[in-house]
This record gives C-alpha cells, structure tokens and sequence, in this order.
C-alpha cells in the first residue's frame, strides 16, 4: 500500500536550511519536513564555531567580501558572495527579533575570531555550542506551527519528476514500513553534504550525500565534487572515534605543535594558525608526513582556565571523557573530512534546471565558497539562500498538480544490513586513504576502480532499501574521485602531488558533471 501526502512544501532535510525554510514556508502555506533520521541527527546539530556576519561597527559587508573572495581562491561567485554578506546581517536580526539570544558580554555580542578572518566577526551560542542551540530554537518553533508536518525516519529515494517539473518525491518510512508518494507545487533539498564517505569525518556517518544522488540521478548538474573540506583539527584517537575541536580554539590564540614542541605554522602561512583551512590543513598534513606520525597536537594551556571552560564546555567535557585536561594538555588533532563545498547547481534563488526544484544549504552550489570555504560562512549561507528560495518559491504556490500521480513501491529485507555496513566500510576506507587532502592521479584512478568494483548486485526484490543506499554512496564517492582526476592543478582544498600548483587556465572555471565532465567559466 502507498501512502499520499499532499502539501504546498515538501523539504528534504532538517539541518538549518532545511528547518529555516521549513519555518519560512510555513507563513504561506502547508509544509511537509521530511528527515532521514530525526531533528537533532543533522551535521547543524553539532556545528561549533557560529555564524560569520558583518554586524560589528567596526566591520562592514565589505570586509566579509573580501575575506571571503580571499579564501574561495578564485572559484567563488562573486554575485553570490555579495549576496551572503550584505543580506546575511539581516537574517541575523531576524533571528535576533524572533528570540534567538546570541553570547554576549555586557550588552555587545561576544564575537569569535577564526581563520581567514580579518575581523571579530562569528557570534556564537552556549560558547561553542552553535548549532545545538540553533536547532533546538527552530524545532520548538517547527513543532509549534500548525502548517508543519515533520515525518521522521523516511528515505526518500526518487523525485517526483515529469517533463522537467517536479511534482515531489518519493518516500519510504522505516518506522512504518510503508511506501510514501509526497506531492506539491514546491521541492526543496536540503539534506546537507556528503563528508560522511570517509571513514575520518565530523559528520554523522549518515551524511553520504542523499540530496546530491537524488539530484544526479534526475539530471542535474552537480558542480565541483571535489572540493570536500577537511577541517585542521579533529580530536585523534586511535580506535578512529574523532569530534571536532572548533576552529574558534585557534581564534583565542591556541597553538599547533608537532611531536617536538614546535609551532609550525609559521612555516607555512604569516597567520599561523588563523590561515584558511586549506592551508593548515595542508600544513598538518605535510608536518606528519615529515615527522611519521598520526597527529599533532593543540595547545590551550597558555590561556586562560575559566575561559577554556566556559567558551569551549563541550570540547572541554569531550576531551575529558579521553583522560585529556584542555587546561594544561596537548590535545592530538588532525584533519577530517568536514565540509562539501561542491553540490547540486543552483541559481542565485537555490533553483535548479527543473521547475519546482530548489536546492539550499550545504547540498546546494552557489559558488559563495569558491575552491575553500571561509569558516563560519555556512550556516550563514544556509539562512540567506533559504530565505531567498522561499521567496521565490512563492510564485508556484498552488500550481496544478494533475500530473503529481504515479506511486513507487519499496521493498526491504533488514538481513542484508551487516553486508551493507561492511561495503559501506569498504568505502570509507578507500576515501581516507586515496581521496584525502593530498591526492595523485595513480591513487585516485585505482580508488575509482576499486569503487566501481564493491558489489552492488541487490537490484532484486526485498533488498532495494540496501541496494540503494550503497549505489548512493558508490555513486557520490565516484563524483568526487572523477572531479579530482579531472582537476589538474592544486587550489584551494583540492591539492595534487602532481599538480602542485594553481593553474591560471582554470581560474574561474567550474567543473560541471552529467553524463560527463563540463567546464564552464564564472565569467565570460
């Protein structure tokens, strides 16, 4: 039996841009929020640093821009990064007027500095509890509205599409076990990345790119998969368990040192430790290749006790769980995958090529953070262009849906799960030891090979819950391999030992890939 659910808003996906919008839509219409797992599962959850805006008088939009235009190195769109920074303040304030009380001390906001930066400009929550705080607020409003229907647990595993519109999805709801068709005038995806293919990540492990895959298999362009951000200083353990030590740590004058005591990132950058991800993530790398070892480490203990507690509460209670004492430890740290800065295509509103589909938040491309992205600009990103698709969402508002018919029926059987766990493994394992921060086109072209190889033969009945999940892993992690064997240069956070140097043929060029690999120019 297939289930129908009919509402003016379908929103796959319940980190920041999908909740926003969720809560956006719900002042015009009816709103489906589809969620893979539950509201608290999303990477927004455990997001760290905050959100980077202009609101500091002794800063300005134009600032933003340029640090931003800084870090992106020559990839970013500039039309959309002077969209982020001069509407983000007023999605800011918005949030501010509906009850979201940022960090303060006295009456100013308490904002945080972090790398590429040139000013104080991330305010935060709870000290470094951001995204927890943003996701409880929005939820309580979610649950509060009576135009919004959460429906937890469901995969949705094709869109709804017939003649380049999109009438909604498909669903399956693991709790129920029932099949769903989902209609509306107006789709959005905002399942967030796909940082969650490497076996060393700060996403949940369940994010391996849905929203990408569902886009892929429909068409759509998806854009510069090679570009996935590995955060510098992820907590190392040997088991391979890993959380994030928030970039807002360095902000406060945090040291790396190598096995010897030594800072070292002066040896690659005059901001030390506040350089673009990029770079101190490429500078770990090198420092514990050179030395071979597994990690660096970070030190806090020149700084203030109290304020390590209370800014950096949960990195500090974290830490202690592993016997480690923030106030006068060295902490292991080295990089993780963090952050997808490729993703659907999309126009300046979120819209994709097909009619009624928008894409917002991390799955999405808009080109604001070029080849690396400037840290706290995400969530930032995810309230600007959430804002700006439901605004322009409002002209398919109670468009006919007579061609939203057509039902598909889903078929599970849970005894295949431990063979899709050990595949999905297999995966992870590969993307950490050939799709890393370094890459070479030898190792990349043998990864390939090796994914294209994991079995994938479940496309029978009873199994296509399994079946599909692992195609859209093999399938995401694909589109990051070939988009690094097609780049042929080193820029921003895709780096190749055989191409260590940006090449100047492809500033300002996009790759694009469909059937096969497009490169388009920004600007003509």
């Amino acid at each position: 039996m297939v289930n129908r659910i009919i509402s003016d808003y379908i929103i796959i996906g319940s980190g920041l841009a999908g909740l926003y919008a969720a809560h956006l839509a719900s002042k015009f219409g009816t709103v489906s929020l589809l969620t893979k797992h539950s509201l608290q599962t999303s990477s927004t959850y455990w997001a760290q640093g905050g959100i980077a805006s202009a609101i500091d008088e002794e800063d300005s939009p134009e600032l933003h821009f340029e640090d931003t235009i800084r870090a992106g190195r020559g990839l970013c769109n500039e039309n959309a990064v002077r969209i982020l920074v001069s509407e983000g303040p007023k999605r800011i304030n918005e949030f501010i007027s509906d009850g979201l009380s940022f960090d303060k001390i006295g009456n100013s906001y308490e904002l945080g500095l972090e790398g590429g930066h040139t000013r104080r400009r991330v305010l935060h929550l709870g000290g470094n509890e951001t995204g927890r705080f943003i996701v409880e607020f929005l939820s309580q409003r979610i649950k509060e509205s009576k135009n919004i229907t959460v429906f937890e647990n469901f995969l949705v595993h094709n869109l709804n599409i017939n003649d380049k519109i999109c009438y909604g999805c498909f669903a399956y709801s693991w709790n129920k076990k029932t099949d769903y068709t989902f209609s509306s005038s107006v789709t959005l995806i905002a399942t967030g990345g796909a940082a969650g293919i490497y076996k060393r990540s700060t996403n949940p492990h369940s994010s391996i790119g849905d929203g990408i895959s569902l886009a892929y298999k429909a068409g759509i362009d998806v854009i510069n998969m090679e570009f996935i951000q590995f955060h510098p200083t992820a907590f190392y353990y040997e088991t391979g368990k890993t959380f994030l030590i928030s970039e807002a740590v360095r902000g406060e004058g945090a040291y790396l040192l190598d096995k010897n005591g030594k800072r070292f990132m002066k040896d690659f950058h005059q901001s030390a430790e506040l350089a673009p991800r990029d770079v101190v993530s490429k500078g770990i790398f090198q420092v514990m290749k050179e030395q071979n070892v597994e990690y660096v480490f970070l030190s806090l203990s020149h700084l203030d006790n109290e304020k390590i507690k209370t800014r950096f509460k949960n990195i500090y209670e974290a830490s202690l769980k592993y016997k480690i004492d923030l106030t006068k430890d060295l902490i292991p740290v080295s990089p993780a995958a963090h952050y997808t800065i490729g993703g659907i295509g999309t126009g300046l509103n979120g819209e994709t090529k097909i009619a009624g589909l928008y894409a917002i938040g991390e799955v999405a491309y808009t080109g604001v953070h070029g080849a690396n992205r400037l840290a706290s600009n995400s969530l930032l990103e995810c309230l600007v262009f959430s804002f700006r698709a439901i605004e322009d969402s409002l002209k398919r508002i109670n468009n006919n849906l007579s061609f939203a018919n057509g039902t598909q029926e889903y078929f599970v059987d849970n005894d295949v799960n431990s063979l899709y766990l050990k595949l999905k493994h297999d995966v992870h394992n590969i993307m950490n030891r050939s799709v890393g921060i370094v890459r070479a086109k030898k190792s990349l072209e043998d990864a390939l090979e090796l994914i294209n190889q994991i079995d994938s033969g479940w496309n029978y009945k009873k199994n296509e819950y399994y079946s599909d999940r692992l195609k859209s892993l093999k399938m995401v992690a694909s589109l990051v391999i070939k988009g690094a064997i097609c780049r042929e240069e080193s820029r921003g956070c895709h780096i190749r030992i055989d191409f260590p140097k940006e090449d100047k043929i492809l500033y300002n060029i996009n790759q694009s890939i469909n059937a096969g690999i497009t490169r388009i120019k920004l600007y003509a």
